[in-house]
């Protein structure tokens, strides 16, 4: 009878003790988050378990709201325009006497183009692919001249000066008040800096221009005057998004000045710091 009983205990204790035991331990994880890299770290150290370290890359999900805002917007870049004037005609002789293309050659790398927008805002349209994008700011435009011109006053027309005067610099200003209306294609609406483009138009109306010469024998001299530039300047825009770089562009509809003597429709390039 003692033995019927000895046996079934001695195989509870057994399966008792076996519970106790678990080789089926579970493993600890631990995850570290490094900007867009995830590390995952598994395996315990204690036990003699190896240890595997894995490193994954992913882009955090964003989420663009309906109307964003973008403020004070910052384009660094270069300017020149298309000269189509016909200097042996009358008009172009009656404004800038004697002149030749080769007057308003611009000096290379000098001419730059500085634009400060106040804001600029971006309306969904399209499930955050197709957005209207518009703004507001100011465009200063800096043409910088190879030989010394001046621009006269009442009536506005433009001398060139000999060598005899030694000139540092000659530069013509034109600044607008700029309104820029643009469609927006965004092919990565969920990443902050992702891949788009925008395509549209700018009106822009001179607010401000001026000359500003400086030579040895004269000094800096800066007079303010129209010179008969044309008023509004509407151009055609363009901007490109390659992650965290905007390139931008522009391309007036219309030559510069008023007078029909010369044809010179201006020209941007350059880069745009921007958060979207």
């Amino acid at each position: 009878m003692k033995k019927r009983i000895l046996l079934p205990a001695l195989i509870c204790l057994s399966l008792a003790s076996f519970a106790q035991t678990d080789t089926t331990k579970k493993t600890p994880v631990d995850t570290i988050h490094v900007g867009n890299m995830v590390i995952v770290k598994s395996g315990n150290a204690d036990t003699g378990d190896g240890t595997e370290v894995t490193i994954k890359h992913g882009h955090h999900y964003y989420k663009p709201s309906n109307i964003s805002t973008n403020w004070l917007i910052v384009d660094l870049g270069f300017t020149n325009y298309n000269d189509k004037t016909n200097y042996s005609s009358a008009t172009a002789q009656a404004f800038a006497p004697g002149s030749t293309k080769d007057w308003f050659n611009l000096r290379s790398g000098k001419s730059v183009d500085v634009n400060i927008w106040l804001f600029m805002q971006r309306l969904n349209l399209i499930s955050h692919v197709v957005n209207l994008k518009y703004g507001l700011g100011v465009e200063l435009n800096n043409y910088r001249y190879n030989s010394p011109l001046v621009y006269t006053e009442n009536p506005a027309t433009i001398v060139a000066y000999d060598n005899v005067r030694h000139f540092k610099k000659d530069k013509l200003a034109a600044d607008y008040v700029t309104v820029p209306l643009m469609l927006n294609f965004n092919f990565t609406p969920h990443r902050k800096e992702g891949f788009g483009l925008s395509v549209g138009a700018s009106a822009g109306y001179l607010y401000s221009s001026r000359q500003k010469i400086i030579t040895a024998e004269d000094g800096k001299k800066k007079t303010h005057d129209d010179y008969d530039l044309n008023p509004w300047k509407i151009s055609w825009i363009g901007e490109l998004q390659l992650g965290p770089i905007k390139l931008y562009g522009s391309y007036a509809t219309q030559s510069m000045f008023k007078k029909d003597g010369l044809d010179q429709t201006p020209y941007t390039v350059g880069i745009r710091l921007s958060n979207w």
